[in-house]
């Protein structure tokens, strides 16, 4: 009913009229997103007319009322089908401002409409394969590019360049060719990474470092939007550069890691949009070259040189573990570098890790992220090595049992997600420098057979890649439990009485012999005999004493 009434003053009323039917149609079918099918064809009429409606000389008031109007039909696929065409596409270009080449974005009356022309497009080229099409027909992407950089310095028109960013995401989400014209033709690194300068008001104080302020106000919701829009389409855009990395690139990705620093250490406006926005700032971060992660350290300046030092001449000296890493005015750091990133990443690790559900998709990044970073970045690793496994002292209880970073990851090691506890294992291994005997002291064996078994480790030795030479970090207390270790379990436990000391010679030889029979069994399944010769070897000589 709601679709005729709008229909006929549509075909035959004037502009007002159009106007206000369609604002009541607007305001009462807001939140609709399922549509009856009996009413299939009058609703796409009414995308027809509307169509012809925005051709014509009209109100901006009245343009704005009929492309609320066609966004609220847009989100039918069916409906769609008919209206998609190149001419009502060229339509909405126009409406946009995307077929002007030079003009500029100087009428604020416009702004509405610019707005929902874009929010339309959005929904009909993700609901439309012909729409879609018809993007790369008319190329869509690059007129978007071209509208970004009309506004990109300019702060108050932040909700067209969210949607304007939405809809190159989406491009570029759903055509491959288009990562591709965006990356190298279009030039969409480095003008998506000024957007999220413009968004988080970026003060450079040296070629990769910007000025913090930690006691600044939180970005506006529509600052963290434009960023989280410019994030996803950037992640689209990088997505295959640790294939195709060139070294000419070296100096665009630093700038952008150094953005991507600066997105970690602040924060939105609400807790749940600073995490939405760290997610797409680890997940493309993801997508940089690890030789260009290292601008997410930092040496320290003079002044917090001199802060540092002051610190560390504060600590006690019985306190010599603790002091690498130091808290000082806000500021995390560690053998003379900022950590302030690092230690954002790692806090972000822990909250996904609490939250105990959607591992793989909310987990893996960060912790890929921090293992291929701690395997290329000495200070990184040391860093994290000093906050995931400090030195041990207590190891009364298992690996697994308890409220710290360690704990948790160990108790990922054995997760029923094979991803999930490959990666937990290998970001452990790596702090270890991807040596078996340091990580077993950590995890204990049982929590770590599935990493060294596929990794043909079961006997000892270490991983491929080369470290520096290990320091002596073993704490006295922990000298003094280790010999009563379980190495399985990895945790300290009680001497147990060795069953053979209450045995009589005849019983020790009994059991013995009959040891020696089950060896010989198993000799014949193609057990290998040197290893079947060094274990009665050590039967024996336990028997012996």
């Amino acid at each position: 009913m709601d679709e005729e009434r709008a229909l006929y003053i549509v075909r035959a009323g004037e502009a007002g009229a159009i106007e206000r039917v369609l604002r009541d149609y607007s305001d009462k079918h807001r939140a609709t997103f399922k549509f009856e099918s009996t009413d299939e064809d009058k609703r796409k009429k009414l995308c027809e007319g509307i169509f012809k409606v925005l051709v014509k000389d009209i109100p901006t008031t009245c343009q704005v009322s009929c492309l609320e109007v066609l966004r609220i039909l847009s989100r039918d696929k069916k409906v769609l089908v008919p209206v998609t065409t190149k001419e009502n596409m060229q339509i909405l270009l126009r409406l946009a401002k995307l077929n002007e080449s030079d003009d500029s974005l100087e009428k604020v009356s416009e702004f509405p409409v610019i707005v929902e022309s874009l929010k339309c497009l959005c929904n009909i080229v993700f609901n439309s394969q012909m729409a879609q099409q018809l993007s790369l027909e008319l190329n869509l992407a690059a007129k978007l590019c071209n509208l970004l950089r009309k506004c990109k310095d300019r702060k108050f028109i932040n909700d067209i360049k969210c949607f304007d960013l939405r809809l190159l995401f989406l491009l570029s989400l759903l055509h491959t060719d288009i990562r591709s014209q965006l990356r190298y033709e279009l030039q969409g690194l480095p003008l998506l990474t000024q957007i999220l300068e413009s968004a988080f008001s970026i003060k450079w104080t040296d070629e990769y470092e910007s000025a913090i302020d930690h006691n600044g106000p939180p970005l506006s919701p529509q600052e963290t939007d434009c960023a989280i829009e410019a994030l996803k389409a950037l992640f689209n855009v990088t997505v295959d550069s640790w294939k195709v990395h060139k070294e000419s690139d070296s100096h665009q990705f630093r700038v952008m890691a150094a953005v991507l620093r600066h997105c970690l250490l602040i924060v939105g406006p609400t807790e749940d949009k600073t995490e939405e926005l760290h997610s797409n700032a680890v997940n493309l971060l993801s997508n940089v070259p690890v030789s260009c992660l290292d601008v997410l350290i930092c040496p320290l300046t003079h002044e917090e040189t001199a802060q540092e030092a002051t610190t560390l001449d504060e600590l006690p000296s019985d306190k010599t573990a603790e002091k690498e890493t130091v808290l000082k005015n806000n500021t995390m750091v560690y053998n003379g570098m900022n950590m302030e990133a690092i230690h954002v990443l790692l806090n972000f690790m822990e909250k996904r890790i609490d939250k105990g559900s959607s591992y793989r998709e909310g987990l893996t990044p960060v912790l890929s992220l921090l293992t291929e970073c701690s395997r290329a970045h000495r200070n990184i690793r040391k860093f994290l090595k000093d906050q995931v496994l400090p030195p041990l002292r207590d190891v009364t209880n298992r690996p697994e049992v308890g409220s710290t970073v360690r704990n948790k990851l160990v108790r990922l090691m054995t997760h029923v997600d094979l991803g999930v506890k490959q990666i937990a294992a290998e970001f452990l291994f790596v702090l270890c420098k991807e040596r078996v005997d340091s990580l077993l002291k950590y995890t204990g064996y049982g929590n770590a057979a599935g990493l060294l078994a596929a990794r043909g480790l079961l006997a000892g030795g270490r991983g491929d890649n080369w470290y520096s030479e290990d320091e002596d970090t073993d704490t006295e207390e922990y000298k003094n439990a280790k010999p009563n270790i379980n190495l399985i379990t990895g945790h300290l436990e009680e001497p147990m009485p060795n069953p053979i000391d209450e045995m009589t010679e005849e019983q020790k030889e009994y059991e013995a012999m009959k040891l020696v029979n089950m060896l010989d069994k198993l000799s014949r399944y193609c057990i290998p005999i040197h290893f079947l010769l060094g274990f009665k070897n050590v039967l024996f000589l336990c028997l012996s004493h």
